[in-house]
């Protein structure tokens, strides 16, 4: 992940730094340290980032020719449908969705 990937990925969720140093359980600064090219991060709080973001539905896209970047797998009113339903509790065998 780049830091131009960091930024798409809370541009594309309308997150602030805030909210997604809560999501991944990092600080603000490092956030914003990293997002400013002005430090790298560890393999550890890379991929802290990358799990909080790919499970609010973000796709990273690797260079490929044309550039990383960074895509929405679902939208946000499908990504907390989704968590609803992930969260409703009970075995799987008596779901009805």
């Amino acid at each position: 992940m780049v830091p131009a990937q960091l930024r798409m990925a809370r541009a594309a969720l309308k997150i602030g730094v805030r909210d997604l140093a809560e999501m991944a359980g990092v600080t603000t600064a490092t956030i914003t340290r990293f997002e400013n090219e002005r430090g790298g991060l560890n393999s550890v709080t890379v991929q802290k980032l990358k799990d909080a973001l790919e499970a609010s539905g973000i796709v990273f896209i690797p260079e490929n020719g044309g550039g990383v970047g960074v895509r929405l797998k679902f939208n946000r009113r499908e990504v907390k449908a989704i968590d609803v339903l992930e969260n409703e509790g009970g075995t799987v065998g008596e779901d009805d969705v």
